[in-house]
């Protein structure tokens, strides 16, 4: 009984492969290396280069690593991107998906975890925001989410296919190994971190006058080993005979952009300049999640719940691996 872990080495699947694999499970990794990195693949782990909407090649790895549920996190997910190159979206996140879903029915694999968002909630009308939160997204890449859940959702109805849609809000943080290496790199927290070690000269800050204690946007961030902890509940859950669930991940705590950059000063002890820029179009003042369900449903409990532990861990991870995963070039199949 093996895991298929489709995007492994990329930020959270690498996460995911080392804590199952430390866990004592059996694993198996299909990535693209599009935009992952070799450094973020466990070497004991086996590793297929191939694109996650080829049906024959899924079917093939399911049967040969005796794979009973796949936990899915290939997909692109830069918003801004997804808004020039929605093409690429739709065809990478939805149609890829749906090859993955037949290649796994195919091979008899009707367990599904699938790593979905907060964007598919759009601009909230009301926070915390829970499940029954209305849906609408204002992005290709939210959209892309969107469209996969109400596939799995009919999928569910009419194969039995069961799955957990997890619907993350801000990934941050990192473990001993495995942190936070993006090309672009978009996220706050690394962000911040690049600046405070110098590779950045300055932090920009878009708005300062949204309806929030300092006029800073407010986001709910997550640490990615509870991220993947939650994924690991959701496996078992699916295992012991669960129903199809949709459930938010996220601390259920709010921290805006200024109180993150002040995190980060206190943990680094380094200066970091910030510039403030113009208001980006389509930011919400404030994204927080009410994940009482994943603790009911799952058991889910957070490892940790406070920002400074998450910024330190990044820190950590960024200090001991100056270059990310270096220049290793992308993951080849072993």
């Amino acid at each position: 009984m093996a895991t298929l872990v489709t995007g492994g080495a990329g930020y959270i699947g690498s996460v995911m492969v080392e804590q199952l694999v430390e866990a004592g499970q059996d694993v198996v990794v299909l990535d693209d290396a599009s935009r992952g990195h070799a450094g973020a693949l466990d070497e004991s782990v086996p590793y297929y280069d191939g694109r996650v909407g080829d049906r024959a090649l899924v079917a093939s790895i399911c049967r040969e690593h005796e794979v009973d549920a796949c936990v899915h996190f290939a997909a692109l997910a830069y918003v801004g991107e997804s808004v020039t190159e929605p093409k690429l979206y739709f065809q990478n996140n939805v149609a890829e998906g749906l090859g993955l879903l037949d290649g796994l029915m195919s091979a008899g694999v009707k367990r599904f975890v699938f790593s979905s968002t907060c964007a598919t909630y759009g601009e909230p009308v009301r926070v915390p925001i829970d499940e029954s939160h209305p849906q609408a997204p204002v992005n290709p890449y939210g959209w892309s989410k969107l469209f996969m859940e109400k596939i799995l959702s009919s999928y569910d109805h009419a194969y039995g296919l069961r799955f957990v849609a997890l619907r993350y809000f801000n990934a941050a943080g990192a473990t001993k190994k495995k942190g936070e290496h993006h090309d672009p790199e978009t996220h706050l927290i690394p962000n911040v971190l690049a600046a405070a070690a110098g590779r950045r000269p300055y932090v920009s800050v878009f708005g300062d006058d949204y309806p929030t204690p300092d006029g800073t946007c407010v986001r709910d961030y997550i640490h990615v080993t509870d991220l993947c902890t939650a994924h690991t509940l959701a496996l078992e859950h699916l295992r012991g005979g669960g129903q199809s669930e949709f459930i938010n991940l996220g601390n259920g705590h709010g921290y805006s952009v200024m109180e993150v950059i002040e995190t980060a000063r206190r943990v680094t002890g380094r200066e970091i300049e910030v510039r403030m820029e113009p208001a980006r179009p389509g930011d919400p003042a404030r994204l927080v999640a009410d994940a009482t369900k994943a603790r009911e449903v799952l058991g889910w409990k957070t490892q940790y719940p406070e920002l400074e532990a998450i910024v330190r861990t990044a820190w950590e991870w960024h200090e001991a691996h100056p270059e990310g995963y270096g220049t290793q070039g992308q993951a080849t199949a072993g």
